[in-house]
């Protein structure tokens, strides 16, 4: 009985150390984020102050793209971020073996490990950008527009998954990919604008190489337009799947190539 009661109490005290862990990472990675975000917000508010318009974008509409790229970027950020280890460590310490030694799928394992409170620092700001854009802008809303506007998202968040599945994959090949991953994740800058500002090259990268428009512009200009509906919301599913079925692919391969490595 003294046993159990003294399992039960450490028990219990890691328990609550590591709710406190919890509270201390989402608050200081949601205010840093927070902090980063206002100062962006506040250099595209400069810009407006200079001129009207952006390439025809007012900014509301530009606020309601920036907005809706934080949204399943964050949706990600919260669920899969635990790819981001397999790429810098995992494999490279050899750590990945315990991911093989469970009756379960090792993407799945990987995934479903961690979960980063932090990103709701980035969900909330998504949000919040979208309710005070709408009250500039003249959108008009159907009976399917909230269904659509959730499928966007979703479809969106797995572009992000998929591509931090393929590039964290590398590493069962060559033992540490990280700054591969990192490198293709940072374009995802680029969505926060609408495509029509850049030169062809990069509209044609960010459209059909590494599809990151199609994580915010594409779905964000058909809420504000109603035009292209195919092309932007389509557009973002068939991105979305093919990209993530790839991805699978990769990393299901890397697994048969993978060997345990250690430091």
């Amino acid at each position: 009985m003294r046993r159990m009661l003294r399992l039960h109490r450490i028990f219990v005290k890691q328990h609550m150390k590591n709710l406190m862990e919890y509270k201390v990472d989402f608050l200081t990675g949601a205010i840093s984020f927070l902090l980063g975000q206002i100062v962006q917000i506040a250099f595209i508010g400069i810009i407006f102050s200079q001129i009207p318009t952006l390439d025809g974008w007012s900014f509301d509409e530009i606020l309601f793209i920036y907005g809706f790229s934080l949204i399943p970027k964050g949706i990600d950020h919260l669920l899969f971020d635990n790819l981001w280890s397999v790429g810098y460590f995992i494999v490279r310490k050899g750590d990945f073996d315990k991911y093989l030694t469970r009756p379960i799928n090792s993407l799945f394992y990987v995934i479903s490990e961690k979960f980063c409170v932090d990103a709701f620092g980035e969900l909330a700001m998504g949000i919040i950008l979208i309710a005070y854009s709408l009250f500039g802008l003249d959108i008009n809303f159907y009976w399917y527009t909230i269904p659509l506007f959730v499928a966007a998202v979703v479809f969106a968040t797995l572009i992000y998954t998929a591509i931090k599945i393929a590039t964290s994959a590398i590493a069962f090949w060559t033992k540490a990919s990280g700054h591969i991953t990192h490198m293709f994740y940072m374009t995802n800058d680029f969505s926060k604008y609408p495509t029509d500002i850049y030169n062809r090259f990069v509209r044609g990268f960010i459209t059909y190489v590494i599809p990151f428009a199609f994580t915010a512009f594409y779905p964000a200009s058909y809420f504000l337009t109603g035009e292209d509906m195919l092309f932007c919301i389509g557009g973002t599913v068939i991105a979305s799947i093919l990209l993530l079925t790839v991805s699978i692919m990769i990393w299901n391969r890397g697994i048969k190539a993978y060997e345990s490595a250690g430091s």
